[in-house]
């Protein structure tokens, strides 16, 4: 039962990510209205004879001139804005946001819709030019028109309300918040992605599988691996994590529990595998990959904290968020749930890298100000208490570096008592 579920999961997740994809929804808007012209003239064949002349030809013509007039500015408008808005993040903020701009769905939604739209409008002319759609079968067309151009005025409020929030910090944060939470929830329902947490050392026999080209581990699609290690009556081992950087050549699983001397088959079988199974690219994406979401809000807190921007509050904003995502941590390699990968071993989430990846480059950055300093002992010591005791001992000795820090990059005596004061606040959780 579970190889039946298995490989519908993968082909959801890829085809997930090619949604994300702006060429893909405007191919798919566009094929769509094309397809919707011809299939107006079946339902228009279906339609009795007294219906099919309420309504002129050139009625339909002056719709479609509207729209493949105006949807060309439109998009054109649309594009720019997009465009300046990832220079903006990226410039302002940091260019790690911009992932999450080209895949806005409001953004993507609304330029399928006018792209489409304008290819619409275009065949329809052409076709109406051929006499494929005569004047006498236009009331369907003239009804799919009208719907064309309500769904064009319904996009355009959209996206003007859109337009508001769109790039702002407070958005970009909770946009990033929103993802960061979602990926830290779906990794922690399927602890090691499904597979047996890897604790200690990896057995010395096995066969190592290395990688074809260097770049960042963005995903890892366990059920076909699941399901040859299940074939070949092995153990897969996941040398590298989700996020890793890695090097041409670099180890990336060990096979263990074949035979001493697999055949050539079973060797190429093995490494397509794991090659087609463990995505590497150029740049890490935030699917599976709560700890990249971390340290992209941290990096934005550092950037509001360095001399030409100086906004405290935005790092002060960064740390409180980023405390509420790691409160709901728990750890992997608890639990008396049964992996749903047990023929493969994955290393589970460290809370001590949660931690450092969320404030280690705001302690640095902010090591003079006290305010950000007494947010970050506030939200460790909060952290501090928190049911996981692997957590709480992160939470307390970061607390303990940041202190050490800040004491000493703070010249004021007052600042240096007041943080004294918010550490022991910690101390006392």
């Amino acid at each position: 039962m579970n190889k039946v579920f298995a490989l519908p999961r993968k082909a959801v997740r890829v085809l997930r990510g090619y949604s994300r994809i702006l060429w893909v929804r405007v191919a798919i808007f566009g094929m769509v209205a094309v397809l919707s012209i011809p299939l107006s003239q079946v339902i228009e064949a279906l339609l009795p004879q007294k219906m099919q002349g309420w309504v002129a030809g050139g009625s339909v013509d002056r719709l479609l001139d509207i729209i493949a007039s105006a949807m060309l500015t439109v998009t054109t408008f649309s594009l720019t804005v997009m465009v300046s808005t990832n220079q903006a993040t990226a410039s302002q903020f940091t260019p790690r946001l911009q992932q999450l701009i080209r895949q806005d769905a409001v953004t993507q939604n609304t330029l399928a819709t006018f792209i489409g739209s304008y290819v619409y409008a275009l065949v329809a002319i052409v076709l109406r030019e051929v006499s494929y759609i005569s004047d006498e079968k236009a009331l369907v067309m003239f009804v799919l028109t009208v719907a064309m151009l309500a769904l064009i005025v319904w996009s355009l409020i959209r996206w003007m309300q859109h337009l508001q929030s769109l790039g702002s910090l407070i958005n970009s944060a909770r946009q990033l918040e929103t993802m960061t939470a979602r990926q830290f929830a779906q990794r922690l329902e399927t602890p090691c992605l499904g597979a047996k947490p890897l604790t200690g050392d990896v057995p010395k026999d096995g066969l190592v599988i290395a990688t074809p080209k260097t770049g960042y581990v963005q995903i890892i699609h366990p059920e076909p691996l699941q399901e040859l290690a299940e074939e070949l009556d092995c153990e897969i081992y996941l040398l590298q994590e989700i996020g890793d950087f890695v090097f041409l050549h670099a180890p990336v699983a060990k096979v263990c529990g074949l035979d001493k001397d697999p055949d050539d088959e079973t060797r190429t079988r093995l490494k397509d595998a794991v090659h087609a199974n463990v995505i590497l690219g150029d740049e890490r994406t935030y699917d599976q990959d709560p700890r990249f979401g971390l340290m992209t809000m941290c990096q934005i807190a550092s950037k509001a904290l360095s001399p030409g921007i100086n906004d405290p509050g935005t790092a002060i904003d960064i740390i409180n968020r980023c405390g509420s995502i790691l409160s709901g941590y728990r750890d992997e390699t608890e639990g008396d749930g049964k992996p749903r990968h047990p023929r493969l071993h994955a290393r589970p989430l460290d809370a001590a890298a949660l931690v450092g990846d969320a404030f280690d480059a705001i302690a640095r950055d902010g090591a003079s100000i006290r305010e950000v300093q007494e947010r970050l002992q506030k939200v460790l010591g909060g952290l501090k208490r928190h049911p996981d005791p692997e957590l709480c001992a992160a939470a307390d000795e970061r607390g303990q570096e940041y202190l050490e820090r800040a004491l000493d990059s703070l010249n004021w005596g007052t600042d240096r008592r007041r943080l004294k004061a918010a550490a022991d606040a910690r101390d006392e959780a």
